[in-house]
């Protein structure tokens, strides 16, 4: 997805994460930046603490958050903008119960993202997968309702903008 600026939606794979801690300031600056083009997808400080105190997340060790909860995190921030937190919680718990590795469960959520971003914004059709079990059809879900809500407002942010 190209937006204001020439962002395109493209989310690190887990191997592509941070090996070294960061710091919550640290962080937040990190997944806000990656997820930009998203338009409204945004962290706050306040936002991962309550995370961590809710446990959706894993809590810091020694204040640095690792590959696992940056994973978690930007899961976690696109996920909020169309999910109650209920089912986010209970999103969490099915990836965690499931037979994928959170490094793959992230990179299926980043190329699924992706792939929804991408058709959101050009028309272009998703390509129909030949086996999914529930979690993936629900991770797609996801993230098409995601990329479509991220369409809508940058279609009405443009609106405004011409208006003003």
């Amino acid at each position: 997805m190209q937006q204001e600026g020439g962002q395109v939606l493209h989310l690190p794979r887990y191997t592509s994460l941070p090996t070294v801690g960061l710091y919550l300031e640290q962080v937040v600056d990190y997944l806000n930046n990656q997820l930009a083009p998203l338009g409204d997808v945004r962290l706050t400080s306040a936002m991962v603490s309550n995370y961590v105190k809710h446990h959706l997340i894993d809590r810091p060790v020694r204040k640095l958050y690792g590959r696992e909860q940056l994973a978690d995190l930007a899961f976690i921030a696109v996920a909020k903008n169309v999910l109650p937190l209920a089912d986010l919680r209970v999103a969490i718990r099915i990836q965690q119960n499931s037979r994928f590795t959170r490094a793959s469960a992230y990179d299926s959520f980043c190329q699924e993202l992706e792939s929804a971003v991408q058709a959101a914004f050009t028309g272009q059709p998703l390509a129909v997968p030949v086996v999914r079990t529930t979690a993936q059809q629900m991770l797609r879900q996801l993230a098409l309702a995601v990329a479509y809500k991220a369409s809508v407002d940058r279609f009405f942010a443009t609106i405004h903008e011409t208006q003003d």
